[in-house]
């Protein structure tokens, strides 16, 4: 997508597969063997077939979906033949994430462009920018001259300097020359911001997203715009000098680009781009109904195309059209030859996303992404789930409004989603407040409950994994049930109550009891 310049913001094991399935277990997105020992409701006729009795909920899609801000359910008695020892039930909720708020812009007030966002772990958070005034568009007004002074900051052992800028320091980095390309900020609390300086040239100015591994980060930019995605390693972002540039990682046979990249738990690049082959981008915000995935093994080089992740074509006509790129010949004339490409005409009109952002929450991915309507234009943030990143993504939502550019990253226990309007978003995370549950025994196989525990809230948390930058562990909303006696029959009830102000609801998946 074009932006403008000055706009603001498994019969033989290797090693290194035992080492990943060790991890995903550790993090909680393998099952453990015990999966096949539970009680489960899920499907739709799980809950239909389960229930006993409720209220204020209505089953949909195989989920129990609130209708007002209270609910309550209570199972059936699900009976076994021999005792059994129930250890923890489980509460899923829907994974569409609609629990998001509105804040005013995230990270410095001079950060142009869109931003690019990478969280190192507790109290190391990065956003990255073309270094702007902090003008408002349109502000001509006359600034007094600004002198430095020294400066300290909790955290940052670094000689500091004050700038004209609130909440932000030069760090010797951030005193080089800027050079018309990024630049990084970095936070310990996501409010002060320490400038380093800058991470790439004029030439690479088109960057769209990041990631970091093996104590390197990686800064991805289009070259020309809207085409093939470039990389610079950078192993000292502190320095105020751009890193390695290792020049084209992907050479793309569409067009398009504005990637994501991700990390697996392997270790492996998961590339996401834009594919304008079946649209006419001009006309729709430079996006695309379709996305194109690759995979490599370094990030540098390698890419593999897999199949797309999200596919929300139209039917295609058979007839082709045209549109026209003002970049192309412009910024890389050895390549490109024409600013006009051909695109697949298909009917009727399509919606388009694109400026895709990655992260996993517990092995669920999320792309986040611009969101062009075809019944409008208005634009806004939207985003895509999958259970892999190798699964076709389905649609979750939409927030917010203008062109957004956005990207997201976990700091401080809380999601930060950025983008490049007025307006960012918070969220706590998928989970929705508030799930209390129970669960009774029937303990002399007479079909009635003689012991229940005692109501307690469940609720998910998420934390930070170790050498990962967009990959988020997720503990599951879970109550220990291993002080109730065994017995012939088991029983549960929930009691919902939606504490929030904004779409989301407390939405239940999947309840699991383990034995």
């Amino acid at each position: 997508m074009m932006r403008h310049p000055n706009q603001p913001n498994s019969v033989s094991m290797n090693p290194s597969i035992f080492v990943s399935i060790i991890a995903l277990w550790v993090w909680g997105i393998l099952p453990s063997a015990s999966a096949q020992n539970s009680w489960t409701v899920d499907s739709q006729s799980d809950w239909f077939d389960g229930t006993a009795s409720q209220s204020h909920l209505k089953f949909q899609d195989g989920m129990a979906v609130p209708t007002g801000k209270t609910a309550t359910l209570k199972s059936k008695i699900k009976s076994f033949d021999q005792k059994r020892s129930a250890k923890s039930i489980t509460v899923t909720q829907s994974p569409a994430w609609q629990n998001w708020e509105q804040t005013d812009d995230l990270g410095p007030v001079n950060l142009g462009d869109a931003p690019v966002m990478l969280s190192l772990g507790p109290d190391n958070y990065w956003m990255f920018g073309r270094y702007g005034s902090g003008r408002k568009r349109g502000d001509t007004s006359k600034r007094p001259r600004f002198v430095p002074e020294p400066a300290t900051l909790e955290g940052f052992d670094v000689p500091l300097q004050t700038t004209q800028f609130p909440n932000q320091f030069d760090a010797p980095g951030g005193l080089k020359p800027r050079l018309g390309g990024y630049h990084a900020w970095q936070s310990k609390d996501m409010v002060n911001w320490v400038h380093h300086g800058p991470i790439t040239e004029k030439k690479s100015a088109w960057m769209t997203t990041a990631e970091y591994a093996d104590g390197q980060a990686y800064f991805y930019y289009d070259f020309p715009n809207d085409q093939d995605p470039h990389v610079y390693v950078d192993a000292d972002m502190f320095d105020g000098i751009p890193g390695d540039n290792k020049g084209m990682a992907y050479d793309d046979p569409s067009h398009g680009s504005d990637c994501a990249i991700i990390r697996d738990l392997d270790g492996k690049f998961h590339l996401i781009v834009e594919d304008w082959s079946p649209i006419n981008a001009q006309t729709h915000a430079w996006d695309s109904p379709l996305a194109a995935h690759a995979v490599s093994p370094d990030g540098i080089q390698d890419f593999k195309l897999l199949a797309p992740p999200v596919d929300q074509r139209t039917k295609p006509t058979g007839k082709t059209g045209t549109y026209k790129h003002p970049h192309w010949v412009k910024e890389n004339p050895e390549r490109f030859k024409t600013n006009v490409a051909e695109y697949e005409i298909h009917e009727p009109e399509q919606d388009a996303f694109g400026d895709w952002a990655a992260i996993s929450i517990g092995g669920r991915y999320y792309l986040f992404c611009d969101c062009d309507p075809a019944e409008s234009k208005s634009m806004s943030v939207g985003w895509f789930t999958s259970a892999s990143i190798n699964e076709k993504f389905t649609w979750c939502g939409n927030i917010g409004k203008g062109h957004p550019d956005p990207d997201i990253m976990f700091a401080e226990g809380k999601f930060y989603l950025a983008t490049q309007q007025p307006m960012d978003f918070i969220s706590p995370g998928p989970w929705v407040e508030d799930v209390q549950v129970r669960v009774g025994v029937d303990t002399d196989n007479d079909a009635a409950i003689n012991q229940w525990t005692d109501w307690a809230p469940v609720k998910e948390s998420y934390d930070y994994i170790p050498g990962f930058a967009k990959q988020v562990a997720k503990t599951p909303a879970r109550l220990d049930l291993s002080e109730l006696p065994e017995g012939f029959g088991f029983q549960f009830e929930i009691k919902i109550k939606d504490t929030t102000e904004n779409p989301s609801q407390p939405i239940l998946d999947k309840i699991e009891i383990a034995f």
